[in-house]
Order: C-alpha cells, then sequence, then structure tokens
C-alpha cells in the first residue's frame, strides 16, 4: 500500500485531530476507475510516479486542517517554504494553516536524498499536482452536495464556494469518509495569473527559531534524561586500535559508560563537558595503527591511478583533428564546511530506535544503521531535522550512526553526540580532487571547430545506505566493507557532471575517467564535479574567445543554440553592463555560464575583480547573475540560493583546500582551512530572476558554483593578464604567478 498510516502514537501527538481525507462523488469516482489504468501505465509527474496515491501527499482533517508531506528535507535551501507554498496555493488554502511534514521514514514518502537541487523538481513537482487534484476533488464533492455546476464553484480559504452566499468547508467535505486514489497524469492547475501565493517572496518558515534562540537545528535538540557522548578519532581514517587503557576515564565525573566496539571507541557522560574530559584522556592513552596517507602531490597520483574510461559525448569525432590551444586544470580536496559540527541523537527502547539526524536521506541512512545494528529496517525510526551546514554528504550520517551505537549500549536513554570541529574537517568525506584536460580547436571564423576534454575524479557519492558507508561502520570489530566506489551514470553525472559542455561544437569528444581508488575519503560535496568543470569549460572559453580575438559573451552566444541558455547571458550581461565597461589598472570582469546538469537551471554571472599585485589578493566588487530555474514559487528564495551559492564558490575557489602530513589531515580547524570572511564578500550581488511560468522546475541550489568560479578566474585574468587554472587562487598562487 502506497499510502501512509498514522500510528496511534503520532495520531495523538498531532494534537488529536481525525485524519482523514473524502469521497469522490459516484461520477468522479467512475471517472477515477476509467483513468486508473491510463495511469498506470503512464509515468506520473515528480515523485508521483513512486507513491502515487494522493494521500501520500495531502490529508485533511475533519476540522479542516491540511498537512503535507515531503520525503525531502529542510537543509537550509528553503524548501519546506517553496513546498508550502505550492501546496498553499493550489489547494486554495491559506500559507500559515498547512502543517509540513518533512522528511521522516515513518510518516512521508521515500524520496531518497535530498541533493542534486532535485527537491523542487521532485517533490515540488509532486505537491503540485497532487495537491491541484485534491482541490478538483473537492470541488467535485461540493457539487455534488450542493447542486451546483462545478464551474460555478471557487475554491478558496479552505472551502468552496457557491453563488449566492452559500460555502463548505473543507473539513465538511471530508468528515468521515477516507479515500486512497491514484493521482493522474495530468492536473488542472490554477491559472498563473491568478496566484496569491506561488511566484511571491513570502518569508522563510525556518527563519524565525534560528533568529529567536528556538530549536532550528538537530544540534539544539535536548529530550528528557539525555546525556552526551564523545568518540575517540584514530589520526586517520581507516585507522585500527591496537590498545587502550581506559582506567583513568573511567573514574571522571559523570563518566557512565566507556563503550568499545573493536576500534569504536566512545565515552558517554552526564553532561557535555564530562564527555569532552573524558573523551581526551581515552585519547591519550589509545595507540593506533595508522596507513600512509596519500603524497604530496596527489594530482600526480590520480592521474596514475587506474582509470575506467568512458567516452560521454561524441560529435563528429572522427575529424578532431589537430589541436591548437590546450590546458590543464587542477582542483584540491575540499571541504563542506559546515559551520555547525555534525551531530545525531538516538534512543533505543522496548527493541526500537528513534534517531534524529540531519542527514540528507533518512530512508537510505534507515537501511544504513539497521544492516549496522542488525535490526529489521522497520524497527529503526529516522527523523530529520535541519543542521547548523550541510553542503552534501557531510558528517551528519556518522554523527547519527555514533548515536545509534551508543544508544543501544544505554537502552531507554537518549545519547547525543556532537562532533567536534577538528572531527568534522578531519573525518568527513570531502570533495574529490580533480584533474582535467581541455584541448580545442578555432577555425577561420573564430568558432570552435573541435573540442576535447578529459576529466580525472574518484567517485562522487558514498553515501550510506550500506553499514559500510558509515564510518562507526567501518570501525565495529566485525567492519562492514564500503560499497564498491561506482560512477553515477548521465545524464546528472558525478565526477563528469556539466563535463559535457551545452555549447555547439563541430566536433567535440567528452571522456570520463572514473578513478575506483580513493587516496582520501571522498562524497558529494554541494554540485559534485560540476563545479570543476563548468570552471575549466568556462575558463578555457575565454581563452578561446582571447584567441580569436572575441569579446567573451559574445562569443559565448556565437555557440549557444539553447534560446533560454542566451537569455541568462544576455540578461547577466545587461544587468552588469558589460557592454559599457571601461577598464582601471587591476581591475578586470569576467563572465561564466552553464545549465546544471545540462538538464537544471541556467545561471549566467558577470563579475569585477580588483587585484592587489603587491600581496595577490583578490577582491572581489559587483557581480550581476541571471538565473532561469522555470517555474518561480518563491523569489526571494531562488536570490538566497544564487548568492549562497556565488559566496559559497568565492569561498572554494579563492581560499579553500584539505592539507595533511604522513599521519593526519592538517586542516583541521578555520586557520588552517580558511573560508570566505565577511570583509572579503562581494561589494555588491545583483540576482535577476528570468521567470517562466507554468514551466518545470528546474532547482537553483547548486547552479551558481561552477559559473562563479570561472567568472573570477577569468576577471582576474582580465584584470592583470595571469590565468590561474590551478583551485584555490589564493594569495600566495596568484603573487607566485604575477612574479613569474
Amino acid at each position: 500500500m502506497n499510502g501512509i498510516a498514522l500510528t496511534r502514537r503520532e495520531f495523538l501527538s498531532s494534537g488529536g485531530a481525525l485524519v482523514v481525507s473524502f469521497v469522490l462523488c459516484p461520477r468522479a469516482a467512475a471517472q477515477a476507475g476509467e483513468t486508473a489504468t491510463r495511469s498506470a501505465e503512464a509515468k506520473l509527474p515528480g515523485s508521483l510516479d513512486k507513491f502515487p496515491m494522493l494521500d501520500s501527499w495531502i490529508r485533511i482533517g475533519a476540522d479542516g486542517s491540511v498537512t503535507v508531506f515531503t520525503g525531502k528535507g529542510e537543509l537550509g535551501q528553503g524548501i519546506r517554504t517553496a513546498l508550502q507554498q505550492i501546496a498553499a496555493e493550489q489547494l486554495a488554502v491559506p500559507f500559515a494553516s498547512i502543517a509540513m511534514i518533512t522528511a521522516d521514514t515513518q510518516r512521508t514518502p521515500n524520496e531518497g536524498y535530498t541533493s542534486g537541487s532535485n527537491s523542487m523538481k521532485d517533490s515540488g513537482t509532486a505537491i503540485l499536482n497532487a495537491a491541484a487534484q485534491v482541490r478538483e476533488l473537492l470541488v467535485a464533492e461540493a457539487s455534488r452536495r450542493l447542486g451546483v455546476a462545478a464551474d460555478q464553484l471557487v475554491a478558496r480559504d479552505g472551502a468552496v464556494h457557491a453563488p449566492g452566499g452559500k460555502r463548505v468547508g473543507y473539513g465538511e467535505l471530508v468528515a468521515g469518509q477516507a479515500l486512497h486514489v491514484r493521482a493522474e497524469v495530468q492536473s488542472r492547475f490554477k491559472d498563473a495569473g491568478t496566484r496569491t501565493v506561488m511566484g511571491k517572496p513570502v518569508q522563510r518558515v525556518d527563519i524565525p527559531a534560528k533568529v529567536t534562540g528556538g530549536v532550528a537545528y538537530v544540534q539544539d535538540l535536548r529530550l528528557p534524561g539525555m546525556v552526551h557522548a564523545r568518540i575517540v578519532r584514530p589520526p586517520q581514517f581507516g585507522a585500527k586500535l591496537k590498545s587502550l587503557d581506559p582506567g583513568i576515564a573511567e573514574g571522571m565525573p559523570g563518566v557512565m559508560k566507556i563503550v568499545r566496539d573493536g576500534s569504536f571507541v566512545a565515552v558517554v557522560a552526564e553532561k557535555e563537558f564530562q564527555a569532552i574530559r573524558a573523551m581526551r584522556a581515552l585519547s591519550d592513552r589509545a595507540v593506533w595503527d595508522v596507513g600512509a596517507l596519500p603524497p604530496a602531490d596527489v594530482y600526480a597520483q590520480l592521474l596514475q591511478l587506474g582509470s575506467e574510461d568512458k567516452v560521454i559525448h561524441e560529435r563528429n569525432g572522427a575529424s578532431l583533428g589537430a589541436m591548437t590551444h590546450e590546458a590543464t586544470f587542477r582542483r584540491p580536496y575540499q571541504l563542506h564546511g559546515s559551520i555547525g559540527p555534525s551531530c545525531g541523537v538516538a534512543l533505543y527502547r522496548e527493541g526500537k530506535l528513534e534517531v534524529w539526524t540531519h542527514g540528507q536521506g533518512v530512508f537510505p541512512l534507515r537501511a544504513a544503521i539497521a544492516e549496522m545494528l542488525k535490526m529489521a529496517p522497520d524497527t529503526v525510526h529516522c527523523i530529520h531535522m535541519e543542521g547548523a551546514g550541510c553542503y552534501g554528504h557531510n558528517g551528519a550520517d556518522d554523527a547519527a550512526a555514533d548515536a545509534a551505537l551508543l544508544a543501544r549500549a544505554l537502552p531507554g536513554t537518549p545519547v547525543r553526540v556532537q562532533w567536534m570541529r577538528e572531527e568534522e574537517h578531519s573525518w568527513e568525506p570531502f570533495g574529490p580532487a580533480m584533474v582535467t584536460k581541455v584541448r580545442a580547436a578555432l577555425d577561420r571564423s573564430g568558432r570552435i571547430s573541435a573540442w576535447e576534454y578529459d576529466v580525472w575524479s574518484n567517485t562522487h557519492s558514498t553515501r550510506p545506505g550500506k553499514a559500510g558507508n558509515l564510518a562507526a561502520g567501518s570501525l565495529v570489530a566485525v567492519p562492514f566493507a564500503p560499497a564498491p566506489a561506482a560512477p553515477i551514470p548521465q545524464p546528472e553525472g558525478g565526477g563528469d557532471r556539466n563535463a559535457i559542455p551545452l555549447y555547439a561544437f563541430a566536433s567535440a569528444r567528452v571522456t570520463s575517467r572514473f578513478i575506483p581508488t580513493m587516496p582520501l575519503r571522498v562524497s558529494a560535496l554541494r554540485g559534485l564535479g560540476a563545479y570543476m568543470n563548468v570552471f575549466s569549460i568556462e575558463s578555457f572559453m575565454d581563452e578561446l574567445a582571447a584567441a580569436a580575438k572575441a569579446d567573451p559573451v559574445e562569443f559565448r552566444l556565437r555557440h549557444l543554440e539553447d534560446g533560454r541558455a542566451r537569455d541568462v547571458v544576455a540578461k547577466a550581461a545587461q544587468r552588469f553592463g558589460w557592454t559599457s565597461y571601461r577598464r582601471e589598472r587591476d581591475r578586470g570582469r569576467g563572465f561564466a555560464f552553464a545549465r546544471y546538469k545540462n538538464l537544471g537551471a541556467y545561471c549566467a554571472i558577470a563579475m569585477e575583480v580588483e587585484v592587489v599585485r603587491e600581496t595577490g589578493e583578490i577582491r572581489v566588487g559587483r557581480i550581476a547573475c541571471a538565473v532561469d530555474s522555470g517555474d518561480v514559487v518563491n523569489p526571494d528564495g531562488i536570490r538566497n540560493q544564487i548568492e549562497g551559492g556565488v559566496v559559497q564558490s568565492l569561498s572554494w575557489t579563492m581560499y579553500e583546500a584539505v592539507t595533511w602530513d604522513a599521519r593526519r589531515i592538517t586542516s583541521r580547524d578555520w586557520g588552517r582551512y580558511p573560508i570566505v570572511r565577511f570583509p572579503a564578500v562581494p561589494a555588491s550581488l545583483d540576482v535577476d530572476i528570468i521567470d517562466r511560468p507554468m514551466q518545470p522546475f528546474l532547482g537553483t541550489g547548486e547552479a551558481a558554483q561552477g559559473p562563479a568560479s570561472a567568472a573570477l578566474a577569468n576577471a582576474v585574468a582580465d584584470a592583470v593578464g595571469v590565468r590561474v587554472r590551478d583551485i584555490p587562487l589564493n594569495p600566495a598562487r596568484v603573487k607566485a604567478l604575477l612574479g613569474a
């Protein structure tokens, strides 16, 4: 059964409201029956295709209350607000009247991971269609009851209104009746011109608690009787515990239990700082068997490791011929750099486990924890709470697994595991190091006649789903092997995401060189390989434009056939004032464009920078962005995502790189892993949104990172004539190139 049944406990915790649905009038029921066979074979929109029953997404109580369910989690991207806007618009109910239930393994559809800028495409599309169909069914039932033609009725403010003042509330229409109805392939949406909630800048529902000291994050969660735990970490991932002397730690104040399972060692205490002190005492008395970390020149190692090569794009490849321009680009290992270190809370009682987590996939996490603890998946309940920072697969799942393992050792007691800063920086899965090589030729007209692109990368996803993908799962006495590293197939791709240019080249070949061996632990960092591939492609496009003696914007437009791509390029250039720009000494402008995954949002960015020659410092001035995310639900939300994506990309591109020595990761704090600080943010950042009403949602969260990085590098080259192809473009690297 695809519908979601509330347990008695969930029913009571929701305030005791009767959660029922509504019944179709006989004619509508007959129509539903007639279309069921057609619908069964047709692909339903978004995540409705996996969960086609309307009550998987929307429930209406006898009191008229509306509850909307999504398998996606709020990660700071504002998705909770946008989904609530969609439901409010299509159901014709006040925005504030909707209760949103996000990713929860007992209550919501299993939508996998909240990743890849797919929440609007998957969950937003499902809720859009489900809500529209629920509204039409309510109107059909009201028509039957009131004896008024459906086209004479209007759904508004949680009721169906008839001419003459008659009305019937949604609660009355559903009272005492239930429905489990399959969604239709097509929905009858409200006309875009009549919208009152969608397309409007509604304030985000997740913000108030964050600015008033409320419970906003899982890090804030406090349960009655909760205790605190810390993990004794090895010097490096993969190390094994040789010996441990727990004597001193066992007698320290507040210590309740020291838990050891193979190389997994933790201390549980009544108070948090007691756990920290005991953990430090245990760490001093732990002896580890460690291996060798990669050599300093990790790029050479990546190129020497065996790769699985696959041509992912080819066009007239036989005519590639001699290339006249080539370049190599390099990206280091980078951190998620979540401002709040990862946290997990778990409670084990009566053979069942509850886990509160900020991981990106509660259902895959449930499977991994169940395997690790040898429990049935239906006895593990994972509940998503927002975390103080995300940006991909950081330490959230590992912290949840730590808490789950310790909760089982202390039945009936909630256990909170809060990672420390040095843990987060050393143990989270890093964004993979990458190498790209690009070669191209120009014809006499200044067009690219041949293009060849190669990308070397490890996997970009070791997300849980299997116990071996959890840090704790690799440390227990009988360790679980991680799932074999595998590439993410096109069209979305992993390391080769956005490796296929959207430009129209006469001849082209793109080769993904997937490296199964991982020198360091890696997984998904926001945007995956798109950030590096767009950086490489768009940097090289500027180099080719210079070789062709063409304006960078005009050069891109001559190779773009996609009308929406051309629109965002033109809009960003116009907003920036590209054609009227006047250069000054050591100041320059840069431009870049991409469509995320070649199937998501379009984004173009123009940027001005100043380079301080004496220090190599880059100062970012004006930035103008244009974005096309399809149908706009919350324009402020889109601007938030583009602005945040640009600033994060500038941080990656100017400052960030993981470092290590022979024994351990050395970039263990903000001093040794610098990120962008407030004085270095852009002087101004404008975002123009191209709205496409009634067009599919494209997602926005990862659209800006690639274009921002390349626009920066292109602006530096324009300002001082130095092309930086290795990330980060930090002052030392820029100064060295200026002096070369």
